[in-house]
């Protein structure tokens, strides 16, 4: 039923309707946040989480290690999204995370059932953008982006087990194998973000531009 399902997002049309949905989802990020004293749209917003999934787009090409069987270990991809949500608020986080979702919709699709394209796409890339919660706590940046991977994680985990559990190794079960094989490449490379992002210089620079938005 659903074998057609990657044809179409590579196909000239499935790739026009993925562009005009982040087209929608980047106009959502112009509406006014609660509590902020003007209607009008947030043109900075915009701006700021433009330049974040751009940014996430180049870091994703820059892999550092590649799985066998999907995902990787890259320089610091993650990051951008997180600090949007830190900079500007876990609806507008979750929303520019959706959109690099989409984008690498369009550049490394893999698509084999419709909620397989949620989970692996939208979900777990708006995911990043949960962090927020804590932008305005000690440490913020640092626990919202680990509450961002382990929420792409888990996306990856549900799918892995879900719709790509067939490729687990004998003596692994699909859930078993998702949580380890999963596990290993987004750890990997959340631990060294935390690391840079932790590094007083960074850290410091990091805290006032959150002052300055």
């Amino acid at each position: 039923m659903f074998k057609n399902l990657q044809g179409f997002f590579e196909s000239t049309t499935g790739q026009i309707l993925t562009i005009g949905m982040i087209i929608l989802f980047f106009a959502l990020i112009l509406i006014p946040g609660k509590g902020q004293k003007s209607n009008k749209a947030d043109t900075k917003a915009l701006t700021v989480s433009a330049l974040m999934v751009a940014l996430a787009m180049g870091l994703n090409q820059l892999t550092i290690f590649k799985m066998p069987q999907g995902g990787s270990i890259t320089l610091l991809s993650m990051l951008p999204i997180a600090i949007c949500s830190y900079l500007l608020g876990t609806r507008r986080g979750v929303i520019a995370g959706m959109c690099l979702g989409l984008l690498d919709l369009i550049f490394h699709s893999y698509v084999i059932h419709p909620v397989q394209f949620l989970v692996d796409y939208p979900l777990a890339f708006g995911a990043l953008g949960l962090g927020g919660v804590f932008g305005n706590q000690k440490n913020g940046l640092v626990k919202g982006y680990i509450l961002g991977v382990f929420g792409r994680y888990l996306c990856a985990v549900f799918s892995g087990t879900v719709f790509f559990g067939a490729y687990a190794p004998e003596g692994f079960s699909p859930l078993t194998w998702s949580l380890w094989y999963n596990l290993t490449y987004l750890a990997a490379e959340a631990i060294i973000t935390v690391i840079i992002i932790s590094l007083p210089p960074v850290k410091k620079a990091l805290e006032g531009l959150k002052k300055q938005m």
